[in-house]
């Protein structure tokens, strides 16, 4: 059986983000990748310049097309910058009884562009959380969610993941890679243990689409049957072994992408 995961996302039209990314990572790591669209963005590694949302009745009928043939075995959510788009998404994995979903709530691009308006916060909270399996913000995002100074401290981190947890889903991973340690630690949380996933920081300015790569690689994880701990602790490998390679690459001017195919190029 081909594992399958789904991708429910903005594009970036500089490939190193969204949808494009999500696609990489799936193919990288062997599982068939496909792709509802939500929004479309004029960025590249510079900023973001525009974005254009797709109509809410076009994102379900996206669903259903993915749905109705494919045999989705995880999600990935991305960018859903209004309410609208949060509504059709959340009804469209409840009529498809979607399993294994993975919820990254991006809010602000790695340039610092907002990508999720306000107001859509509440709706996040209300309609998608507590449909996820799992919850990947980052130090930024949760301190969003849960209303709250950023996290300085484990500690911290581990007290908003708990916050986000009484909203229903059954894991949250808050990231640390904005922190400023030597380490660049995760703290995947759930109702009853802590794990405690760390790198060394890697000193680039490539972090491109970091966020959308880490949940995807989960996805990936969980389509090929992992379970969760094992599918975010391969992701966290994978992840760092790609901003590692990324400045093997020269895309942009800017905070350039990570080097997705990294395992496959080295050999090439």
């Amino acid at each position: 059986m081909t594992p399958i995961a789904l991708t429910i996302a903005g594009s970036d039209s500089s490939g190193g983000a969204g949808i494009q990314a999500d696609l990489k990572t799936f193919g990288a790591l062997g599982v068939y990748g496909a792709s509802v669209i939500t929004a479309l963005t004029a960025q590249n590694t510079r900023g973001v310049t525009g974005i254009h949302d797709v109509p809410a009745d076009f994102i379900a009928t996206q669903i259903d097309a993915v749905f109705t043939d494919l045999d989705i075995g995880a999600v990935k959510i991305g960018m859903l910058s209004q309410v609208p788009a949060i509504a059709a998404v959340a009804e469209g994995l409840a009529r498809h009884d979607a399993q294994n979903i993975v919820l990254d709530p991006v809010m602000v691009a790695t340039s610092g562009d907002r990508l999720l308006a306000v107001e859509a916060i509440a709706a996040l909270c209300r309609d998608l959380i507590p449909r996820a399996l799992i919850v990947t913000p980052n130090l930024h995002e949760a301190a969003a969610l849960t209303d709250a100074s950023l996290a300085r401290t484990e500690s911290d981190m581990e007290a908003q993941a708990r916050q986000i947890l009484a909203l229903g889903p059954r894991y949250v991973l808050i990231k640390g890679g904005h922190g400023d340690n030597a380490d660049s630690v995760d703290l995947l949380v759930s109702e009853g243990e802590v794990v405690r996933l760390a790198a060394k920081r890697i000193v680039t300015r490539n972090t491109h689409g970091t966020g959308c790569t880490l949940s995807s690689a989960i996805a990936a994880g969980l389509a090929k049957g992992l379970d969760l701990v094992t599918a975010a602790r391969e992701a966290k490998d994978y992840v760092t072994e790609a901003i590692k390679a990324a400045d093997k690459l020269t895309v942009g001017h800017g905070h350039g992408p990570l080097n997705h195919f990294h395992q496959f190029w080295r050999r090439a």
